[in-house]
């Protein structure tokens, strides 16, 4: 089995800014498109530097959310603050979550995989937890030998 922990966390608002995914959820590689394209957008125009500019720390999120029976993505930062660019003020809630740890080429490579991990691995072993919905995040926290390293925070209960 992957590594992975459970930590507790206290409840965290990401300010983010989305995209609603148009692809099957079983169809990955366009998924997978659509996010790589979502991110390069949010460069381009300035407003992933925006959202920077406000964040409490260097984290960025890359948050999946489903909203109103649509397939959300986000683009975020942990803060209080709020943007008028900004599309959605996301609550995670206190309680445990699934953390796998990771490192990628790239930030759409460390997101692929930590979520290929997390969804594909771990909770399908996991026989003590499950994922009941709500957001879930992969958080980039930095770079370190080339690397983008992070971890995905999935918001877990037990069974």
């Amino acid at each position: 089995m992957t590594k992975y922990s459970l930590e507790e966390k206290d409840s965290f608002i990401v300010l983010g800014i989305g995209t609603e995914l148009k692809s099957d959820y079983t169809d990955y590689a366009g998924i997978n498109k659509e996010k790589a394209d979502f991110w390069e957008a949010v460069k381009q125009d300035g407003s992933l530097d925006t959202l920077k500019g406000v964040a409490e720390n260097d984290y960025i999120f890359a948050v999946n959310e489903a909203v109103n029976n649509k397939m959300m993505y986000y683009a975020g930062v942990m803060t209080d603050a709020s943007l008028p660019e900004a599309t959605r003020v996301i609550q995670f809630p206190k309680g445990e979550y699934l953390v796998v740890k990771g490192e990628g080429k790239t930030a759409d490579e460390l997101s692929n995989t930590l979520t290929g991990i997390a969804f594909g691995q771990v909770l399908p072993e996991a026989q003590h937890i499950a994922y009941v919905g709500g957001p879930n995040a992969t958080v980039e926290m930095g770079e370190r030998n080339g690397l983008v390293f992070g971890e995905m925070w999935i918001p877990v209960v037990r069974k």
